[in-house]
């Protein structure tokens, strides 16, 4: 099946085959054989110094080999000497030019009519000492490193040994045996067969005799330094390779389950079984990530249309998203529209009874001020312009709780709109045309408060205190203490209406109203503006619109799959 369904975050769910061996044990060959392709760095010492995640893709007959990188996805490479540059060249970018190595994967897919749907995971070679330029704890690194892989259940290990040695000191033999001791998760490969001492054969390992396997073992001949130094075609190696083993007097009994070809056909086959076996768990956790990315591109948003007309939409769309917001907060469905109501039924109420109405309308406040209203001109029944400024003066003590008021309920309006802009989770992704919506609507709340100021203005009221003109002095002040309470009274309930009908109420209806009308002025080049994207967001979007496809690929392949056992 498809070996484009094995990503990296469903290792933990899918079966993935790890090769494991000594340095200059014959891996980067074998993977090579495999391949077809001469394509892994050479050299002397740690080459692999980071693990390469080998994606093999069979195409069909005819068709162009290329490879393409995780980290390079819009770049397809053709020559396969640039891709062993290329896998230079990013692992020095993690590791730098040392011999130093990193536990961070190189993804690698290689697309091929030459090869068979596969996925390998070649990993630093174990070695038994540092050299220099080596931190001492090398040795420790590279096994722990290896250990990570080949300690999963699921991890098939393909442990390479070169023939020319005794099998009882292989490195990765001696791994393997701690971690699968049942060996029902190893493959053993033989390397170098044609490299041993005259008159010597690996039969004894490859029929089972020196250390059984629960699967067959098998023998590689790979590509001579000679082959190499002449650039030798890998399709070449392989036809050479078929007819070492069909003429081998030791090996030709075994010829047809021997080579570099088979292998791959082997490992194939078996991780097809295995994943086979799996497929409803890993059905399940693709259908879960399917979810989960499917959920994150409705946060994300779809991508913005290009014409006016829909892009008009969209921001009308967007701006109505934070409206209804900003009604829920105003409405009770969210928090912060109750603080109105703290200001009318807590602050008014406190603000009110402070006003120092016992010190203006005190015994010697009334006097002086019924003289000075009155003059040289003696009052004949009652005090009347006396009792004017007393009650006016009285009136203009409300201004400053009714002002308060406005204020107050001015900054709830303000602070509910900063956080319904925040909680409008489709406008993050614009940022312009996110302040400009939280620009429209500040201005649109600076407006609103002259309106109040003339609907709830408290000296403005008009009650008839003509009855009040009678009276000493003491009577004077006790007539206009009841008036002022009556109007105190009155104020506390028409304030609030006041501030709700003319803040509240025409934030609720017609918060954005000026906003659409210039929204409606403007062409596509300024639409296009508004609906200017963070590019890490729409980076970010993209990433996630592959994975989505690569999943339901995934999905798609397993159950064609399942559909055909």
């Amino acid at each position: 099946m498809e070996a484009a369904i094995i990503l990296s975050s469903l290792w933990e769910a899918l079966p993935s085959v790890a090769v494991v061996g000594g340095q200059s044990s014959g891996k980067s060959s074998v993977l090579e054989s495999i391949v077809g392709r001469d394509f892994l760095p050479r050299g002397s010492g740690i080459v692999t110094r980071r693990p390469l995640v080998l994606q093999l893709h069979k195409t069909d007959d005819g068709s162009q080999e290329y490879a393409e990188f995780l980290h390079l996805p819009k770049r397809r490479f053709t020559d396969f000497a640039m891709v062993r540059k290329e896998i230079q060249d990013e692992t020095d970018r993690i590791t730098g030019r040392t011999k130093q190595i990193s536990p961070v994967p190189i993804h690698l897919s290689i697309y091929s009519p030459n090869v068979v749907n596969l996925t390998l995971i070649d990993l630093p070679g174990l070695t038994k000492v540092a050299v220099e330029g080596q931190p001492e704890s090398i040795v420790e690194d590279i096994e722990g490193m290896v250990r990570t892989y080949v300690e999963k259940p699921n991890c098939i290990i393909l442990a390479i040994s070169p023939a020319n040695q005794d099998i009882a000191t292989s490195d990765a033999i001696k791994l393997a045996r701690e971690v699968d001791p049942s060996g029902d998760r190893t493959f053993g490969v033989l390397t170098k067969l044609d490299l041993m001492d005259k008159g010597t054969n690996a039969l004894d390992v490859l029929e089972g005799r020196s250390y059984r396997l629960q699967h067959p073992w098998v023998g590689i001949v790979n590509r001579s330094q000679a082959d190499i130094n002449k650039n030798v075609d890998m399709i070449v190696a392989r036809r050479k390779e078929r007819e070492y083993f069909a003429t081998s007097p030791d090996y030709g009994h075994l010829s047809s389950k021997m080579g570099s070809e088979y292998l791959a056909k082997l490992l194939s086959k078996h991780l097809e079984t295995v994943i086979r076996a799996r497929i409803p768990s890993i059905t399940s956790l693709i259908n879960k990530s399917i979810d989960e990315l499917e959920s994150e591109m409705d946060h994300l948003g779809r991508p913005v249309a290009v014409d006016a007309g829909a892009q008009l939409y969209t921001i009308l769309e967007l701006c109505r998203a934070f409206d209804r917001i900003f009604k829920e907060h105003l409405d009770g469905g969210r928090p912060g529209g109750d603080r109105i109501y703290g200001v009318f039924d807590n602050q008014l109420p406190a603000a009110l009874r402070k006003l120092p109405f016992d010190r203006h309308l005190s015994l010697q406040s009334v006097k002086k001020v019924v003289s000075e209203a009155d003059g040289y001109q003696p009052h004949l029944i009652a005090p009347e312009q006396g009792y004017r400024r007393l009650i006016e003066g009285a009136l203009n003590y409300f201004r400053g709780p009714a002002e308060a008021s406005v204020d107050a309920v001015h900054f709830v309006l303000k602070e509910l709109v900063r956080k319904s802009i925040g909680e409008t989770q489709e406008l993050k992704r614009f940022p312009t045309l996110q302040a400009e919506i939280a620009a429209a609507a500040n201005e649109a709340l600076e407006r609103l408060p002259q309106e109040v100021e003339k609907a709830g203005n408290p000296a403005a009221a008009r009650l008839n205190y003509r009855p009040l003109l009678r009276g000493p002095l003491s009577r004077i002040g006790s007539n206009v203490s009841s008036y002022v309470g009556m109007v105190s009274e009155t104020l506390r309930n028409t304030i609030p209406k006041a501030v709700v009908h003319c803040q509240v109420r025409e934030a609720k209806q017609s918060l954005l109203n000026y906003f659409y009308t210039q929204i409606g002025k403007k062409e596509g080049k300024q639409l296009s503006q508004l609906l200017d994207e963070d590019p890490a967001l729409m980076e970010r979007r993209l990433q996630c619109a592959k994975r989505l496809e690569l999943y339901k690929a995934a999905r798609d392949e397993i159950d064609s799959v399942s559909w055909a056992r």
